[in-house]
């Protein structure tokens, strides 16, 4: 049988995560902001279970190989690749530089935790 290594299943999994939870935070600022933000908030509660069932097993999986300090910072950077275009292309935010000096300070962040 065809063994997947733990950085794949774990990082495809957070990816996956991200994009719930990217919908769930802030999907709900284009599709309903003329509703209550209570009914923003049950909608937005009711997409990030799928994060959850994605996120919880990804850190367990990731937690037999890795530090919690390094689940940590794989995790805010693929946050970061997730949400950019995100923001770009769905929220329709014009694209800045700072979004290429946050992702090279992430970069650093990955080199600095990984790199024992």
């Amino acid at each position: 049988m065809f063994h997947i290594p733990v950085f794949i299943q774990t990082a495809g999994l957070l990816i996956l995560s991200n994009v719930f939870m990217t919908f769930a935070w802030y999907g709900h600022l284009r599709h309903l902001s003329s509703r209550s933000w209570l009914i923003a908030a049950l909608i937005s509660w009711g997409i990030a279970l799928f994060e959850y069932l994605l996120q919880v097993p990804a850190n367990r999986i990731g937690f037999s190989q890795f530090s919690l300090a390094q689940l940590k910072i794989l995790q805010e950077a693929i946050t970061l690749s997730v949400f950019v275009p995100f923001a770009v292309y769905y929220m329709g935010q014009p694209f800045k530089m700072d979004y290429v000096w946050a992702a090279l300070c992430l970069l650093g962040a990955v080199y600095f935790i990984f790199r024992s």
